[in-house]
C-alpha cells in the first residue's frame, strides 16, 4: 500500500486555503495545517490531519514538521485590503510574506528529507502597472510598493529551488469567489464617509461581494476611467491550478494564476451589471476611492493585462476562462 503523502499548508483558514485543504484530502493527501492559532484553525476547518503552531519567522519549532513532507503550499500573508496602508501596515505586509517564506525555506534546508515541491503564493502585483500591454511570465518586475514586495517574496521562494525542491510561484490575479452563501456584505460602513474615512474591506469571502455591492444598490459603474485592466480568476481555478502544479513535474518557476481573458474594469463591471440586471454607468471617482482607502486604492484604480501563458502551455484547462460564465456560476444566474 502506497504511503500517504503529507502536504504542509499555510494560510489554510483563508478563502483559498479552506477549499484547497478539502481538495487535498479528497485526493488522498494528509494535510498538515500551519497556523498562528491551531485550536481556532481546528474549529474552523473540517479537514486537516494535523495542526501545528506557526508564525512567519526565520526559524521555529514548527520546522520539524516540514521534514519528510511531500510538499509545502504557502498561502499565508497579511491581507492587502485589511487596513489602510500606513507605514506600519506596509511593513507588516512585507514581513509577513518575506520572513514567512524565508523561514519555510530555512526549514527545508535543515530537513533530512526535503519536500519535493514548494508552491508559493505570489501576485500579479509583481509586474507593476503596465497600461494596455499584454504581459506574461517573461515580463520584468515593476517598481511600486507591491511590485517590490512580490519581488523580494519570490526571491526568498526561489532559494528552495537551489535546495533541489521544485518551486512554483503562483502569481494570482484578483480572486472572485465565495464559500459563503448569499454573498455577504463585505464592508463595515459604521462611521465611514468621504470626510471620515473608515471603510474596512473584508476579503474573507472573496472579492466578489465587495464588487457586487454597488450594483445591488443600483450604483454600479467603472472605477475612475474604467480603462484599467482587470486580471481576475475564479476561486475554483486558483485551487485547480495549485493542484495542477503540485502534480505536474514540468511546472516550476513563475506561473500566472489569471483567467485567459482579462477585461478592462469597465468591461468587467458591464458584465456584472448585465448578470445582476443593474445599470453600470455610475463611475467611482478616483479621488473618492483614494480618500476612503488610501494608497490601497491603487490596486483597484490601476491594473495589469496579465496572460497565463505558462499554465496554458502546460495544459491546464480553465473551468472559467470567461468572466460572464464565472459570474453567472457564482451568482447562481446560470
Amino acid at each position: 500500500m502506497a504511503e500517504t503523502k503529507r502536504v504542509v499548508v499555510t494560510g489554510a483558514t483563508g478563502l483559498i486555503g479552506r477549499k484547497l485543504c478539502a481538495e487535498l484530502e479528497a485526493r488522498g493527501y494528509q494535510v498538515v495545517v500551519f497556523s498562528r492559532n491551531p485550536q481556532t484553525a481546528r474549529r474552523s476547518l473540517r479537514n486537516g490531519s494535523e495542526f501545528v503552531a506557526w508564525t512567519p519567522a526565520e526559524n521555529g519549532p514548527w520546522a520539524t514538521a516540514i521534514d519528510g513532507a511531500h510538499a509545502v503550499i504557502h498561502l499565508a500573508g497579511a491581507n492587502n485590503f485589511g487596513k489602510r496602508w500606513s507605514e506600519a501596515y506596509k511593513r507588516e505586509i512585507r514581513e509577513s510574506r518575506v520572513l514567512g517564506t524565508r523561514g519555510l525555506v530555512n526549514a527545508m534546508r535543515a530537513a533530512t528529507n526535503k519536500p519535493e515541491v514548494f508552491v508559493c503564493a505570489s501576485a500579479v502585483g509583481y509586474y507593476g502597472h503596465r497600461g494596455d500591454t499584454a504581459i506574461d511570465e517573461s515580463a520584468a518586475a515593476g517598481h511600486d510598493f507591491l511590485a517590490e514586495v512580490v519581488k523580494d517574496w519570490e526571491a526568498e521562494a526561489t532559494k528552495a529551488e537551489e535546495l533541489g525542491v521544485r518551486t512554483v510561484m503562483l502569481r494570482s490575479g484578483i480572486v472572485i469567489g465565495s464559500d459563503k452563501p448569499g454573498l455577504p456584505l463585505p464592508i463595515d460602513l459604521r462611521g465611514a464617509s468621504l470626510s471620515r474615512p473608515g471603510v474596512v474591506l473584508d476579503f474573507e469571502h472573496g472579492a466578489l461581494p465587495l464588487m457586487a455591492l454597488p450594483y445591488r444598490l443600483f450604483a454600479g459603474g467603472p472605477i475612475g476611467s474604467g480603462k484599467q485592466w482587470f486580471s481576475w480568476v475564479h476561486l475554483e481555478d486558483v485551487v485547480g491550478l495549485i493542484m495542477f502544479v503540485l502534480e505536474t513535474p514540468q511546472a516550476r518557476g513563475p506561473i500566472n494564476a489569471t483567467a485567459p481573458e482579462p477585461l478592462t474594469n469597465r468591461q468587467f463591471g458591464a458584465t456584472m451589471g448585465k448578470i445582476m440586471h443593474r445599470p453600470s454607468w455610475l463611475p467611482v471617482p478616483g479621488f473618492a476611492l483614494k480618500l476612503m482607502l488610501g494608497d490601497v486604492a491603487e490596486i483597484l484604480s490601476k491594473g495589469q493585462r496579465v496572460i497565463p501563458r505558462r499554465a496554458l502551455e502546460l495544459g491546464y484547462q480553465f473551468k472559467y476562462p470567461q468572466a460572464e460564465g464565472a459570474l453567472r456560476q457564482l451568482m447562481n444566474k446560470g
